[in-house]
C-alpha cells in the first residue's frame, strides 16, 4: 500500500484549517458564554457539539472494517506464525514498557506537584459523577473479561470494541495463513477493502475542521475561559507530566530512528492536531495508518502493530489515570493512599491491567479511574472534581496516545528491517 504517497502540502493545509477552526471555536464559545443567557447556552452547546459528533461518528464507521482488514492482511502477509509471534512480541515489549513508564512518571509527578492538596471539594460536579458511577457499577472482573473476548464479531464491530476486534482478527488472520493458497482470495479482497476504506478516510478528514470548531465552541460556551484559570495548576501539572513523557518517548525514538524522527514528526502534525482538537485518538486511527505507510513503515507491520497499539498502548491515558486517581485521593486527604507508596504501586499495577482495551469507550479513562479508586477507599463522587476539565486533559492525552503508537510502529518496523527511506 505504499502507493498512497501524496504531496505533503495537503496534510499541512488540513492542519492549518484545524488550527484556524480551533481559534474560531474558542472565540465563538467565549462570545456565547459572555453574552448569552444560561438557558440559551444550555440549548446551544449540545447543538453546536453535533458538528464534532458527526465527524467522530463518521470516523468511527470506518474503524471496524479498517482494523479487521488491515490486521488480517498484515498477519497473512507476515507469512508464518513464527514471524507473527516475533513481531507481536516486539510490539508487546514496547507497549508494556511504555505503559509502565507513563504510569510511573505520572505517579512520581503527582506526588511532587500535589495538585489535589487544598482543593475545594464543594466544587464537585455531583450530577456528572453520578452518571459515571452508574457506568462503573458494571465494571467487574466478569464484565472486564466480557469486554475483552467477543461473543459476536458483528456485535464487536457494531460497538467499536477494538480489543474484541483485534482478538477475532488475529484468530482469523492466523487461520487464513494456516490454510495457505485457499486463503489467498480472502487476503486479496481484504487488501482491496483496505484501499477503499483509506480512500473514504481522505473524504471524511475534510470534515475535521468543522468537528474541531463544534467541539471547541461547545466546551468554551459552557465552561468559559475561567475554568482553565481555576484548574490551571492541575492542568499545568498534568501537561508537565505529558511533556516529560514526550521527552522520554522522543529520546527513545531518536535512538532507534536517528534523523528520520524529524520526518516522522512532520507526518504526525495533522493526525496529532486532529487528536488534540477533537480529544479523540480514535478519530485519527485511519489517518495514522495512511501516514505511517507514507513515512516508509512496511504496510504488513503497520497493519499488525497499530490496531494492537490502540488496545495496549495508550500512553497518555495511562498517565492520566494515576494523575486523576492521586488527585482525588489528595483532595479528600485519603492518607491510606497518599501516605503509602506500596498502596500507590498496587494501584498503578491495577491500572495497568484494567486499562487494556479501553479505546472507543466514551470517557473510558474516567470509568477505569472510578472502578480502580473504589478498590482503594477513594470516594467515587470525587470524580466530579476532574469532570469539569476532563476535555482539556483529554486533548493532551489523546495526542500523546497518537505519538506513542506511531513511535511503536516505526520502532517495530526498524527492528524488523522493514523501514523504507
Amino acid at each position: 500500500m505504499q502507493e498512497h504517497s501524496a504531496p505533503t502540502s495537503k496534510p499541512n493545509r488540513l492542519t492549518l484549517y484545524i488550527v484556524i477552526a480551533m481559534v474560531l471555536g474558542i472565540f465563538a464559545g467565549y462570545l456565547v458564554h459572555e453574552n448569552a443567557s444560561p438557558e440559551f447556552i444550555k440549548d446551544f452547546s449540545p447543538k453546536i457539539k453535533l458538528l464534532a459528533t458527526i465527524f467522530i461518528r463518521m470516523v468511527q464507521m470506518i474503524i471496524a472494517p479498517l482494523v479487521f482488514a488491515t490486521l488480517v492482511v498484515g498477519i497473512a502477509k507476515l507469512g508464518d506464525l513464527k514471524t507473527v509471534g516475533r513481531v507481536g512480541g516486539k510490539a508487546m515489549l514496547w507497549f508494556i514498557s511504555a505503559s509502565l513508564i507513563s504510569l510511573t512518571l505520572g505517579l512520581i509527578l503527582v506526588n511532587i506537584t500535589k495538585p489535589g492538596v487544598g482543593v475545594n471539594i464543594a466544587g464537585n460536579d455531583l450530577e456528572g459523577a453520578k452518571d459515571l458511577i452508574g457506568k462503573t457499577k458494571e465494571f467487574s472482573l466478569d464484565k472486564f473479561i466480557e469486554h475483552v473476548f467477543p461473543r459476536s464479531v458483528v456485535e464487536a464491530m457494531a460497538n467499536n470494541e477494538i480489543l474484541q476486534l483485534v482478538i477475532f482478527s488475529v484468530f482469523f488472520g492466523v487461520a487464513v495463513t494456516a490454510i495457505g493458497e485457499k486463503g489467498a482470495p480472502i487476503v486479496k479482497a481484504l487488501d482491496a477493502l483496505t484501499h477503499i476504506v483509506l480512500k473514504m478516510v481522505a473524504y471524511v478528514m475534510n470534515l475535521a475542521p468543522l468537528g474541531v470548531f463544534g467541539a471547541m465552541t461547545a466546551v468554551i460556551s459552557i465552561k468559559g475561559l475561567m475554568i482553565l484559570k481555576t484548574y490551571a495548576y492541575y492542568i499545568g501539572s498534568f501537561y508537565l507530566g505529558l511533556a516529560a513523557l514526550w521527552l522520554i518517548l522522543l529520546g527513545v525514538g531518536y535512538l532507534i530512528l536517528k534523523k528520520r524522527l524529524k520526518v516522522l514528526l512532520k507526518r504526525l502534525y495533522s493526525p496529532m492536531a486532529i487528536a488534540f482538537n477533537t480529544a479523540s485518538s480514535e478519530a485519527v486511527f485511519p489517518k495514522l495508518v495512511e501516514e505511517m505507510e507514507r513515512f516508509g513503515c512496511n504496510n504488513k507491520i503497520v497493519s499488525f502493530t497499530l490496531p494492537l497499539g490502540y488496545s495496549f498502548n495508550l500512553d497518555g491515558s495511562m498517565m492520566y489515570m494515576t494523575f486523576a486517581g492521586m488527585f482525588i485521593a489528595q483532595a479528600y486527604n485519603i492518607t491510606s493512599v497518599t501516605g503509602h507508596l506500596e498502596t500507590q504501586i498496587a494501584m498503578l499495577l491495577v491500572f495497568m491491567l484494567t486499562s487494556k482495551g479501553i479505546a472507543g469507550v466514551p470517557r473510558a479513562s474516567l470509568v477505569v479511574v472510578l472502578a480502580t479508586c473504589g478498590m482503594f477507599g477513594i470516594p467515587p463522587e470525587g470524580i466530579g472534581l476532574v469532570l469539569a476539565i476532563d476535555t482539556f486533559c483529554d486533548m493532551g492525552r489523546s495526542m500523546t496516545n497518537v505519538l506513542g503508537n506511531a513511535l511503536a510502529t516505526a520502532a517495530v518496523s526498524k527492528w524488523e528491517g522493514a523501514l523504507e527511506g
